[in-house]
């Protein structure tokens, strides 16, 4: 597509082209670092896991899968602790996130069914991914470990 019709066709859309503002994501990616440096504490060997207890029916599980000398691998799920329910299973949201030591900073890589977040998508698209999904998902992850930080409660084994 040549850019003057590019730039006719979104003129008659009334949709400018979305572009990414990289220091509002970048930002965003800075803070969930260190968050996430808080929530895992001492937790930073391959396996690792530390769960937070939200309430009685909701938790995150936060678990170390890889660690490099630059980089780090995590994930973060939620469980629904429902008895008798099916669904629970079903509907566990899940995010791998890697952790950048030397940027000091934390990107979402992978979130449900989506395994390359891409910065931009067009839209409409084939999965009807939102133009910002990239930072619409590295937002949601900064409210999970936000909740984490502000309700979470650890299981401590106490030692006599």
């Amino acid at each position: 597509m040549t850019r003057a019709f590019e730039s006719s066709n979104n003129h008659i859309s009334g949709r400018a082209r979305y572009q990414p503002r990289l220091s509002v994501l970048m930002n965003l990616c800075e803070t969930n670092y260190m968050m996430l440096l808080k929530l895992l504490a001492d937790k930073e060997q391959a396996g690792e896991q530390r769960c937070f207890f939200i309430s009685d029916f909701i938790s995150y599980s936060v678990t170390v899968d890889e660690v490099t000398r630059y980089t780090s691998l995590i994930t973060i799920a939620q469980d629904a602790h429902i008895t008798g329910c099916d669904l629970a299973k079903l509907l566990r949201p899940s995010m791998s996130i890697r952790l950048y030591h030397d940027a000091r900073m934390a990107e979402v890589i992978s979130s449900q069914d989506v395994y390359q977040v891409k910065p931009r998508y067009d839209y409409p698209n084939e999965n009807m991914h939102q133009p910002d999904e990239k930072q619409q998902i590295n937002l949601f992850l900064n409210e999970w470990l936000q909740l984490c930080l502000q309700l979470g409660q650890v299981h401590v084994p106490l030692f006599t």
